[in-house]
């Protein structure tokens, strides 16, 4: 799409979701603060974005960061990695979170407008696959407003809505022309866990309809001669501790609603840390891992992302955010 073409979309999303500075309904929390006058929700954050980190990362799935294996160190040496802006506050906190130095804790610093574009300007420059958007539904507006400028001067990455899921439907309606990569989780079918581990006993209604409507923007994932998604949408479950059963629930709904060839990433990296209860502070054991593995197989997923073999591997996915460079892996 042309860069004046998506210039108008963002200009036309900003206009449609003016009245969310005032009265914030950006996510399911429907907290309607004014964020204007710096008060803030249920995300801890107010009318500016607030940035932990902007990197270029490789360990995001392979059509993403352009690596080897999904969740392996076989990275070749040019591969670009995504270009990920990692945004502190959340709509869901979960309590398990890996990511609660920025989730719960919200390190980073405020940044304006000039200073979020210059940062997506930065890691086209640096080569970036994409411009990968962690955590960006409650601070969409500045994410707009700063891709407006960025597309101004020249930026033409694809854009990543990496999100936990807990989106509103409207909301994902107004993006499309804007995102070209969804990268949805979808954490639970059943409200019992969502209510336990992320305070959301509605999650699954509100992530099917987003996830149903993402699949109808970008429902066929698109890669370029380089095999770098361009366009599409991924869906991401990460299989927790004692809850196969709703892993595999989570696999039938994406089997049964869309056609098996959606992109599924199936995530084994969990490591106990944060709030997680008690029922949560352990390791995932393999064969909790294998059999939702063998069902994603079965159910004929395509492209399967996997980590099969990270339970041996040091923590290398599992950030520390306090770091300059807060993934210990690193491209050979």
């Amino acid at each position: 799409m042309p860069a004046t073409d998506k210039i108008r979309r963002v200009e036309r999303a900003l206009a449609d979701l003016a009245s969310n500075e005032a009265d914030c309904r950006l996510c399911p929390r429907d907290c309607r603060v004014d964020r204007r006058r710096g008060l803030t929700g249920y995300c801890g954050i107010g009318a500016r974005a607030v940035v932990s980190t902007a990197l270029l990362h490789f360990g995001e799935e392979p059509v993403l960061s352009g690596t080897g294996n999904c969740g392996t160190k076989e990275t070749p040496a040019e591969a670009p990695g995504s270009g990920t802006v990692f945004f502190s506050g959340c709509n869901l906190r979960c309590l398990f979170c890996q990511n609660y130095q920025i989730s719960w804790q919200r390190g980073g610093r405020e940044v304006g407008d000039e200073e979020l574009a210059g940062m997506m300007l930065v890691l086209q420059e640096q080569g970036a696959a994409n411009l990968n958007l962690v955590s960006p539904s409650h601070v969409l507006l500045p994410i707009l407003r700063a891709l407006r400028l960025a597309l101004q001067r020249g930026f033409s990455l694809p854009v990543v809505y990496n999100t936990n899921g807990y989106d509103n439907i409207e909301i994902i309606e107004r993006l499309n022309g804007i995102v070209d990569v969804y990268l949805p989780d979808c954490k639970y079918t059943r409200p019992e866990p969502a209510a336990r581990y992320s305070g959301a006993a509605d999650y699954f209604d509100k992530a099917r309809a987003a996830i149903q409507d993402m699949f109808v923007q970008k429902p066929d994932l698109i890669c370029n001669d380089r095999g770098l998604a361009v366009s599409g949408t991924i869906v991401r479950h990460l299989v927790l501790p004692g809850q196969v059963a709703d892993s595999l629930a989570v696999l039938d709904w994406l089997a049964e609603t869309f056609r098996p060839t959606i992109p599924l990433s199936l995530m084994s990296q969990y490591r106990p840390c944060w709030k997680a209860p008690v029922e949560l502070r352990r390791g995932l054991r393999p064969e909790e891992y294998r059999m939702v593995l063998l069902k994603a197989k079965s159910s004929g997923f395509d492209p399967l992302f996997a980590q099969p073999n990270l339970f041996e591997a040091e923590d290398h996915l599992n950030p520390d955010f306090e770091r300059d460079e807060p993934f210990r892996w690193k491209p050979s």
